[in-house]
């Protein structure tokens, strides 16, 4: 049976992965009310489709941070990709760049860097961070990516400590025995220099620590984690280049707001003084389109795309992509928009339901 939406993809990974993959990938922090809150509350909003215009050219093209993409969607950084696929990250960075599509690539990815950029030269990638309790790795890292081609820092903020899932410590998985097995030197480093000492993220890590993050590159920095007007007006105070509004897939707090419901009030926060992006519970165009129509400037993609690599790899995660592309030019032609720069909040009402 072909694969037609998201959520195919979703039950034929589900089929093909094993319990403890599954768990891994899908689960969320504690009772997982804000995992499913990122979905549900997507269809609380109706659209409000505007008639009667000539939309025979539609053009999702738009550009984040100055670089132009075919759509305003994207990956989102997510660890271990070689749990659904062998080719792992190197897998996931060549669909990212045939589809035209900026890759966040994560600090714990399951490939190293370097292989992920010789995948995929040609791709628009930034690199998410970790920051790491040794100051040291947190430079040696932030200089490897800039010196690897990635156009952008984004910083996650939400993880000082690992969430409470519930799943993978039913499963024995120790996720931050994990994360500090993960090797950060490049591939270089690892014959000449003793292991780095690899740690969760940072309980330390602060808005004072900002400064010198700054001072190390030259790369826009990007916090995701960001959930509210208070330190979205911080960010801006602070001087980072976006945000990315995200509950970290319901993966860290549990019952904090849904990412789409958080969305406006921390657009209205920056007042269009640094670009707004979203993850978390996209799954369909029309849920792309209502992110946007609330002031997002680009959704990205989590889970979906390790469905993809699970059941196709490279050509799964192409075609996860492509179908949300394709409902995305769908969805802006019955809603009257000719151009990512007419879709605005008068699309979209929210539901009483």
């Amino acid at each position: 049976m072909p694969l037609v939406c998201l959520t195919d993809f979703e039950v034929q990974a589900r089929e093909q992965l094993s319990k403890t993959s599954w768990d891994f990938i899908n689960g969320g922090a504690d009772e997982g009310i804000t995992r499913e809150d990122n979905i549900a509350a997507f269809k609380k909003i109706r659209l409000r489709p505007r008639y009667l215009r000539d939309v025979s050219e539609v053009d999702t093209r738009t550009t984040i941070l100055g670089e132009e993409i075919s759509a305003p969607i994207g990956i989102s950084p997510t660890g271990f990709h070689t749990i659904a696929c062998p080719d792992g990250e190197m897998s996931t960075a060549r669909a990212a760049q045939a589809a035209g599509v900026c890759y966040i690539t994560s600090t714990f990815a399951s490939c190293s860097f370097e292989d992920i950029v010789a995948a995929a030269p040609g791709g628009l990638r930034w690199f998410q961070l970790y920051v790491q309790s040794d100051q040291q790795l947190n430079k040696q890292l932030v200089q490897r990516v800039e010196s690897l081609g990635f156009k952008a820092l984004v910083v996650t903020v939400d993880a000082p400590v690992v969430g409470n899932r519930r799943h993978d410590i039913r499963n024995g998985l120790d996720l931050k025995r994990n994360l500090m097995l993960t090797d950060l030197r490049s591939p270089g480093e690892r014959n000449s220099i003793p292991s780095l000492q690899t740690s969760a993220p940072s309980p330390y890590f602060s808005w004072n620590d900002l400064s010198w993050f700054q001072s190390l590159t030259r790369l826009p920095i990007i916090l995701k984690g960001i959930l509210t007007k208070e330190d979205a007006e911080l960010a801006v105070k602070h001087n980072v280049q976006g945000i990315v509004v995200s509950n970290h897939g319901g993966r860290q707090l549990d019952e904090v707001p849904s990412s789409i419901d958080a969305l406006t009030e921390v657009v209205t926060a920056v007042n269009g003084k640094l670009e707004v992006y979203l993850d978390g519970g996209v799954r369909t165009g029309n849920d792309v389109l209502k992110a946007l129509a609330l002031g997002a400037k680009c959704v990205f993609l989590g889970r979906p795309i390790l469905w993809g690599l699970a059941c196709k790899g490279e050509h799964g995660v192409r075609d996860v992509l492509n179908i949300l592309k394709n409902e995305l030019h769908t969805s802006m032609a019955l809603t009257g928009c000719r151009s990512i720069a007419e879709i605005n909040r008068n699309l979209i009402q929210f539901s009483r339901l």
